[in-house]
């Protein structure tokens, strides 16, 4: 199945939107290949509000979301993982308003180890001032939001889920526009495949990721993410029994018709495909695991 990506919509820069009867979005200047138009700032309530992921530090955008919240008051800052597009304005946006960041905090050794050239840039001091894990249940005036832990994309990503909308907020796990970058090890394509089965599971009528559109058709569109890592495993796992036991061998042989430029993104998703399937007791090595390992098929 392919995945039905949907990557048009209307918004305006510095613009807060009203998308849902509970729900606001900002959408950040900060576009580019991994946050696609921009960095989505959602506002949850209507007086006494809450905040999802505030985004980078620039002029405009902090100018625009202090529009947004003017006379009113910001009960909960939630961070749903630590990258440079979602976190950095989360304490000054708290600290303004006299709230605590909620989040999950980094795996800082892990995460410094991650190619940060395929990602917008990791916030490695980013910490909450309340830790959160899955179950977490935070409330406000007129809201209610479940927290779901929901790593793979990052070791510490969490989901949040607006009961009152069986609404998701996806944060970079699940997006309209594209897949979700995986890249070991503080990514882990095991966890992310679990992840997915899990939101599959809830049920979600709606799903608002960080970056791009909001996604109707949630089961459907999940249930495609999950299809399309599956197929992608099996390719990986084909190629190697076909005799391509490095990984740039295998990306040529699977990512020939893709730009080139975006061979070595495609190589580290590769080896998060090929560290699953070691685990799993379907492909070896004799060493450890990285980019210029020899790999054989079990």
């Amino acid at each position: 199945m392919s995945i039905p990506f949907v990557k048009s919509f209307d918004f305006e820069y510095g613009v807060c939107t009203q998308v849902s009867p509970l729900v606001q979005r900002v959408i950040a200047d900060n576009p580019g290949p991994f946050t696609y138009t921009g960095t989505g700032v959602y506002i949850i309530g209507d007086q006494n509000v809450c905040v999802i992921d505030p985004g980078p530090i620039s002029p405009n955008h902090v100018e625009a979301l202090d529009r947004a919240l003017e006379g009113r008051t910001v009960t909960h800052v939630l961070v749903t993982h630590h990258h440079a597009d979602h976190s950095p304005l989360a304490r000054p946006l708290a600290a303004k308003h006299g709230c605590a960041v909620y989040g999950f905090s980094v795996h800082s050794a892990e995460a410094a180890e991650s190619d940060v050239t395929l990602e917008a840039g990791h916030d490695l001091s980013f910490k909450p001032d309340v830790e959160i894990r899955d179950g977490h249940i935070l409330e406000g005036d007129g809201w209610t939001i479940d927290t779901l832990h929901t790593p793979g994309h990052t070791s510490n990503h969490l989901c949040f889920g607006l009961r009152e909308e069986n609404t998701l907020f996806s944060g970079d796990h699940i997006m309209g526009w594209s897949t979700s970058v995986v890249v070991s090890p503080d990514g882990h394509m095991g966890d992310y495949l679990r992840s997915l089965n899990r939101v599959l599971e809830r049920n979600f009528d709606i799903i608002r990721p960080t970056h791009g559109p909001e996604i109707r058709d949630a089961n459907r569109f999940v249930q495609a993410y999950i299809d399309h890592r599956l197929a992608r495993e099996a390719q990986v796992l084909e190629a190697i029994r076909a005799g391509h036991s490095q990984i740039m061998d295998i990306v040529i042989a699977l990512y020939q018709h893709v730009d080139k430029r975006l061979h070595p993104a495609a190589a580290h998703s590769v080896l998060s495909h090929i560290i699953y399937l070691r685990e799993t007791g379907r492909v070896s090595s004799d060493g450890p695991d990285g980019l210029g390992q020899s790999y054989r098929a079990l």
